[in-house]
């Protein structure tokens, strides 16, 4: 399939890597604008704007999902599905209604479990003993989609929501890749 990812910080890296990696086409990525940071507030790119930038990939970096340009762009590329993990910005429906298999998000939760931001500082919080990630539909609500695939980790006892979301994002690769296929080949609906 071809596809835009939709990505900004460390742990959608490793998503993007395996889809690179995968039999699916990159086109672009889309991810928040470079923003400031440090003493000296100088201007840095996104992690995935970095990787994205390694490999010769198209990075789009609307200010707001809803900017013409930017939705005149996708509808250029025209993929067939637009997977997210942490982009950052609530998607319109005239994005949404651009790829034929929607936007997929990975979401590092089991849902309905955790819906919303900060899901895995919840679940140790709570003290839960197994998490997890979820693909999903993007819809118009939170986190509301139904859901395609999870997979599922055991949260150790000397876990914090660090280390719980650094394997969260490698295993979450996989479910993401595992979802593209299914969506492609017709299996997963």
């Amino acid at each position: 399939m071809r596809l835009v990812l939709a990505g900004t910080p460390d742990t959608a890296v490793p998503s993007l890597r395996a889809l690179l990696a995968s039999r699916h086409e990159v086109l672009a990525v889309v991810t928040r604008p470079d923003a400031r940071a440090g003493r000296g507030r100088t201007l840095h790119p996104s992690p995935v704007k970095e990787v994205a930038l390694e490999h010769g990939l198209e990075v789009l970096t609307p200010q707001r999902p809803r900017d013409e340009d930017f939705l005149r762009r996708l509808r250029d590329l025209a993929p067939d599905c637009c997977p997210v993990v942490a982009y950052g910005a609530l998607l319109p429906r005239v994005a949404l209604d651009v790829p034929a298999h929607g936007w997929v998000n990975l979401h590092f939760s089991l849902l309905p479990a955790w819906r919303g931001a900060a899901p895995v500082q919840r679940a140790v919080m709570a003290g839960d003993a197994v998490t997890g990630a979820s693909t999903f539909v993007i819809e118009e609500g939170l986190d509301t989609g139904p859901v395609l695939g999870t997979v599922t980790e055991d949260v150790r006892p000397d876990d914090t929501a660090g280390t719980l979301l650094d394997r969260l994002a490698e295993v979450g690769a996989g479910l993401l890749v595992a979802t593209m296929d299914g969506l492609e080949d017709g299996s997963l609906r």
